[in-house]
């Protein structure tokens, strides 16, 4: 791992980190789908073709719009019309259970001294803005950027606030809350381990990459980036760790059966 540079406290600053593999351990979808069947809201034959679909997208890196487009349909048609405080409750007790122990140990030194320095922390992720809210709270955070689900009156609608939060959006949404929150982008921090957080990443003074994929650990090479790597083998398999974005739909579609088997 190569050092970064001495944090300084500063009221205009703030540091961003990615969730899946960046922050915690694997997809925090995954882990979520993985509550859901040890609660029998979730077959194992569901599983296992989300954790199939995931390696498949992983391994041919496929992000066409076509793709994107008709993954997000499917998610939304199943979450219309299913209340809110649900999934919360749900995910809130799955965290807990399941996920809180996959925060890498790595991952929360760093956001700590970012805390200690004074510096805002928040998340920024394709996964439902429901579950990375959960993730703030628990670890004492900022705030959370995360794919938003249209709801009236505490019930989905089956339609997306915005876009998935995923490539380009990511910064987009950071540029915004920038804005918004006087924030000097110069002197940010950001944390990732996808090449497809690029964007995010070239938009602050100080990039990460950590537990970076090829593509992006050479970038980070080349510009001289930290790279902070928390896995014990480099290259060891980590299993249901799509693209972020792939992550969050299929989320969307497992959070969605499990509550259509439900009713």
């Amino acid at each position: 791992m190569l050092d970064d540079p001495p944090l300084r406290a500063a009221g205009g600053s703030a540091a961003f980190f990615d969730v899946d593999n960046t922050l915690m351990r694997g997809a925090s979808i995954y882990h979520f789908a993985r509550g859901l069947a040890a609660r029998d809201l979730f077959t194992t034959r569901d599983l296992l073709r989300f954790a199939w679909g995931q390696m498949v997208f992983r391994v041919s890196g496929n992000e066409r719009a076509g793709h994107i487009n008709a993954a997000r349909e499917a998610a939304l048609a199943f979450v219309a019309g299913h209340k809110v405080d649900d999934l919360v409750s749900l995910c809130e007790e799955i965290y807990d259970d399941t996920m809180a122990d996959r925060i890498w140990e790595g991952a929360r030194a760093l956001v700590q001294r970012h805390l200690r320095a004074g510096r805002r922390v928040w998340l920024v992720t394709a996964t439902p803005v429901e579950l990375a809210d959960i993730i703030k709270r628990r670890l004492g955070l900022t705030g959370a950027l995360g794919t938003v689900a249209e709801s009236v009156d505490g019930v989905y609608t089956g339609r997306l606030v915005g876009d998935l939060l995923h490539g380009p959006a990511k910064a987009e949404a950071v540029r915004a809350l920038a804005e918004h929150e006087k924030l000097d982008l110069e002197s940010c921090t950001a944390y990732s381990d996808s090449y497809n957080d690029l964007p995010l990443l070239s938009l602050v003074g100080h990039p990460n990459a950590v537990n970076p994929d090829d593509d992006l650990r050479g970038h980070a090479a080349r510009n001289g980036w930290p790279v902070h790597e928390f896995r014990t083998h480099r290259r060891a398999l980590r299993v249901g760790v799509p693209a972020a974005f792939a992550g969050a739909v299929a989320g969307g579609v497992a959070v969605g059966m499990a509550r259509r088997r439900r009713v």
